[in-house]
């Protein structure tokens, strides 16, 4: 492959958003790596293989497999262009419940433990490259507290922070970091979870992974730190 083509690693690649966003930059000539714990998720997705497309199985709690997925990235394309950390979760409960120290520690673990272990890990390529973008996904519900949300607020809050500090520190290098911060996204679990919801207010996938797109490209060279509303 040419070193022309970008290299784009996305996590959490086998859900709604992850699969639109992988799909997306695939059409974009991005080269792809499609991240996922489960990683028949990803063929069930994506099919026979793409040219382009590297899928491997990878637990993003973990920084020894996330290490792994960057080397076999950097074995199959020799770089790594952008990092668009999609795997997350949500659950709320009472924060006397008597999970809820459960329920925080795998909260924090998954939606912001992983992405700074991803940042972490992808950093160096791309400063080495002096270029590279990372986006990252938190939660318009992240920028105030919420009763029977404190897990999630505060993991998703941690997000924000950390996309600013890895901005600021490694601006001078040519590395972006920036964030989403979507409310409802119109997928199907969603749409089973609350039945009674107005899907026509929430926002598609696809829509979602249009602006990642762009905070990708060059198009979006001057957006550095910023956490967005989708």
């Amino acid at each position: 492959m040419s070193n022309e083509i970008k290299t784009a690693i996305i996590t959490g690649a086998g859900g709604a958003l992850g699969f639109a966003v992988a799909t997306h930059l695939l059409e974009q000539g991005f080269q792809v790596v499609a991240l996922e714990r489960h990683v028949e998720h990803l063929q069930t997705r994506f099919g026979d293989a793409h040219a382009r497309l590297l899928a491997i199985a990878c637990d993003v709690t973990d920084a020894a497999s996330i290490r792994a997925a960057c080397d076999q990235t950097l074995q199959r394309f020799g770089r790594i262009d952008v990092l668009c950390n999609i795997a997350g979760g949500f659950s709320m409960g009472s924060s006397i419940a008597g999970d809820a120290i459960e329920q925080y520690e795998h909260l924090m673990a998954l939606n912001a433990g992983a992405v700074f272990k991803t940042m972490h890990s992808v950093a160096p390529t791309m400063v080495a490259q002096g270029a590279g973008s990372i986006i990252n996904i938190g939660a318009q519900s992240a920028l105030t507290g919420g009763a029977n949300m404190t897990a999630y607020c505060a993991s998703k809050s941690a997000v924000i922070r950390m996309t600013e500090s890895f901005a600021a520190e490694f601006k001078a290098q040519g590395l972006r970091v920036n964030c989403l911060l979507p409310r409802i996204i119109d997928t199907p679990q969603n749409r089973k979870d609350m039945p009674g919801a107005d899907f026509t207010q929430w926002t598609s996938p696809e829509k979602i992974a249009q602006t990642i797109g762009f905070l990708a490209s060059e198009q979006s060279a001057a957006v550095n730190g910023a956490s967005i509303a989708v």
